[in-house]
């Protein structure tokens, strides 16, 4: 069972996981968080199902740089590679 990191992590599971695979504290609690309220894309269309401004939010939520240059297609690359 995968110890408690508090209340920022919703999904300790994940992030220990992810943290052994070598991830950023960070990353492992973006992707964490995402996946434990939904919001994370699993390979399925939900990135492609949502709005450029949804999308563009997203991305400056987690600090993609040159996103007012992007258009979605770009968004939805950046929002995965990040």
């Amino acid at each position: 069972m995968a110890k408690n990191h508090g209340s920022q992590i919703k999904n300790d599971d994940l992030y220990e996981k992810l943290r052994d695979e070598g991830a950023s504290k960070e990353k492992a609690a973006r992707i964490a968080n995402a996946q434990a309220n939904g919001s994370l894309d699993s390979g399925g269309g939900k990135l492609e199902d949502r709005s450029k401004a949804e999308l563009y939010d997203e991305a400056r939520e987690i600090g993609i740089e040159g996103r007012s240059k992007m258009d979605k297609d770009d968004l939805v690359k950046a929002i995965r590679k990040h």
